[in-house]
C-alpha cells in the first residue's frame, strides 16, 4: 500500500493480531481486532478477490468489538484447500469449522461474495445469533445493471484459466484490468479517497494463490446469490446495501429482505459496491445500532 488511508489514525487505536489455524487440511490466516474481552465477537468475511484488509474501515469504526477476519482460502495469506475445488460448498464448510475453531456462537459478517458464503454457511447448520450482509448478493451478477460487464468477466477469467499458465496468471494479476474494475465500482468524488481505493486493489486485489481458485471462486460468485439461502436463515438478519450499487441494484435489495424469516434492510445513498471503502462509517452504524452497542467513550 502507497497511499495513506483516511482511516488510519482510528486504525492505529485498534489492537490487532495475526494467528492461524488448520482448517480443511490447510492454514488459514486471520486477524483479531479489538478488545480481547468485548462483549461481542464477529467474524468478517471479505469479498471475491480480496482479502482481510477490504473490511477494516469498517472496523475502524467499531472499535468497541472484537472482530475475527480471515482471509478465504487462496486468497491473501491462507493456503488454498488441498485437492477441493474451491466452490460454494467448499469455502462454506470452511467457515463452519472455522468458526467452530476460534470462535464458536460469534455474530456472522459477510460482505459481497462473503455475504454469499456467510448466508449458506448459516443456512446449512453455522450457529450464530445474527447474521450481517453488508453489499449482499441478492440476484444473479449477470442480470444486474452491469449485466454486460459481468459477460466480460466470465470471458476474462475463462481465458485466464486456458492460457498457459504463466500468460493466464499475468492477465489475471493485470494492473490495467484492475484499474478499470475499481474505477468503475469507485463512485465517490474525492480524489483522494478514490486515490486509496485504487491503490487499495492494486495491492491486495491479486494475492490469490494460482489462477485455479481464482477461476473456482469467480464461477461461485456467478453462479449464485443470497436469496438461495434466505428463507433458511432463521436468525435476525442485517442487510446493507447501497442505492447506486452495480452488481445488485437496490430494487433487487428490497425484494430479497422480504425472503428472510427476519430481517431488516438499511439502505445507504451515493454510494456504489464499495460501502466498507466510501462509507465505512455509515455502515458501521448500521451494524452497531443491529447489535446494540453502545458508542465508547471518546470515539
Amino acid at each position: 500500500m502507497t497511499v495513506p488511508s483516511p482511516y488510519a489514525d482510528r486504525l492505529r487505536r485498534l489492537p490487532v493480531q495475526r494467528h492461524e489455524v488448520e482448517v480443511g487440511g490447510a492454514s488459514t490466516a486471520y486477524w483479531v481486532y479489538g478488545p480481547e474481552d468485548a462483549e461481542t465477537t464477529v467474524i468478517a468475511v471479505h469479498g471475491f478477490r480480496g482479502e482481510h484488509h477490504g473490511l477494516e474501515p469498517v472496523l475502524a469504526y467499531l472499535p468497541e468489538v472484537r472482530v475475527i477476519a480471515p482471509d478465504l482460502p487462496g486468497f491473501g495469506e491462507s493456503a488454498p484447500l488441498p485437492g477441493r475445488t474451491h466452490d460454494l460448498d467448499e469455502y462454506a464448510g470452511w467457515l463452519g469449522d472455522f468458526a467452530s475453531a476460534v470462535a464458536p456462537g460469534a455474530v456472522i459478517l459477510g460482505h459481497s461474495f462473503g455475504s454469499i458464503v456467510t448466508a449458506a454457511a448459516v443456512a446449512q447448520g453455522l450457529r450464530t445469533p445474527r447474521l450481517i450482509l453488508l453489499n449482499p448478493i441478492g440476484a444473479p451478477a449477470l442480470e444486474g445493471p452491469k449485466g454486460l460487464m459481468t459477460r466480460l468477466a466470465v470471458l476474462y477469467y475463462a481465458l485466464g484459466a486456458r492460457l498457459p499458465e504463466k500468460l493466464g496468471t499475468a492477465l489475471l494479476r493485470n494492473r490495467v484490468i484492475v484499474r478499470v474494475m475499481s474505477i468503475t465500482m469507485a463512485k465517490t468524488k474525492d480524489p483522494e479517497l478514490r486515490r486509496f481505493i485504487h491503490d487499495q486493489h492494486d495491492t491486495y486485489f491479486s494475492r490469490f494463490s494460482d489462477r485455479d481458485v481464482l477461476r473456482d471462486a469467480f464461477v461461485a460468485s456467478v453462479s449464485h446469490d443470497v436469496r438461495e439461502y434466505a428463507p433458511k436463515i432463521d436468525v435476525p438478519t442485517l442487510l446493507v446495501a447501497a442505492e447506486n450499487d452495480d452488481i445488485t441494484p437496490i430494487e433487487a435489495e428490497r425484494k430479497l429482505v422480504t425472503l428472510f424469516p427476519d430481517a431488516r434492510l438499511v439502505e445507504i445513498a451515493h454510494v456504489g459496491h464499495l460501502i466498507h471503502y466510501e462509507t465505512p462509517a455509515e455502515a458501521a452504524g448500521a451494524v452497531r445500532r443491529f447489535l446494540r452497542i453502545p458508542v465508547a467513550r471518546g470515539r
